[in-house]
């Protein structure tokens, strides 16, 4: 990744830890972290452990993130979290369009820039995750899905509005499988999405913009993938579940 670019490192939880297990985890990462850190470092609990957790790493550099919200300030929708409501609970970020939201619960690049554009309204940073399927590879379709999910994703977002955002390059095939895009492969589409970026909203928001990199990551991969030049740091999964792993990755994402 270019020196310009702060790397970022964010642990989704995804649906585990009760509120005891996810304050434990927190507070091993905090002890933990590299001193100096040269790495920003986030933390997505579920929703019932935003307030504890937030209480937990108050004062430290970790930064907490919701894993979705809603698009409405409040109303009649049972079950949704607002904008409003993430940021009372101390969040800072807010991850989009997670594959898993769009395989199970319906999200649709409409919803995606829905809740893109509350989140920013709300003073949210929105961490924005696009992908493909392990069909569409194999159909050598990536970087047209891709393309499209950026177009429908991002519209009506000005460039500044764009440059509040950080990107989430999430192969579908390899969230939760072992399988981990290759350093050239991820390196192809975070080299697409740059150049999107650049021809949509200029080259000044394209170059500032981090790209993640989510999928399988591990200590073990890590550095190859950070190695690649548009890759600005990584969403993790399973890893970001013990503090351990978590730690070795933020140490060696620098």
């Amino acid at each position: 990744m270019t020196q310009t670019r702060t790397p970022m490192v964010a642990g989704n939880w995804k649906m585990h830890k009760t509120v005891a297990e996810a304050q434990i985890l927190a507070r091993e990462i905090c002890r933990g972290l590299p001193v100096p850190l040269t790495v920003d470092v986030v933390v997505a609990p579920p929703y019932t452990a935003l307030t504890a957790v937030a209480r937990e790493i108050q004062g430290s550099p970790l930064a907490l993130a919701a894993q979705d919200v809603f698009w409405e300030s409040q109303g009649a929708f049972t079950g949704a979290i607002s904008p409003m409501m993430l940021t009372d609970a101390g969040c800072r970020l807010v991850i989009i369009g997670h594959s898993e939201r769009r395989q199970y619960f319906g999200e649709t690049d409409d919803s995606v820039n829905k809740k893109i554009k509350a989140a920013l309204q709300a003073g949210l940073t929105p961490i924005v995750c696009i992908g493909e399927t392990l069909a569409q590879r194999e159909a050598q379709e990536t970087l047209t899905i891709i393309a499209s999910q950026l177009n429908n994703g991002l519209l009506g977002l000005g460039p500044a509005e764009v440059g509040r955002l950080v990107m989430a390059y999430e192969p579908v095939w390899a969230i939760g499988t072992g399988r981990t895009a290759t350093p050239a492969q991820a390196q192809e589409v975070h080299h697409f999405i740059r150049h999107w970026l650049r021809d949509q909203v200029g080259s000044t928001v394209a170059e500032g913009l981090r790209i993640l990199y989510g999928g399988s990551v591990t200590p073990e991969n890590i550095r190859d993938l950070m190695d690649a030049p548009d890759i600005d740091g990584a969403l993790v999964g399973g890893a970001s579940l013990q503090a351990a792993s978590f730690l070795k990755i933020v140490a060696l994402g620098a």
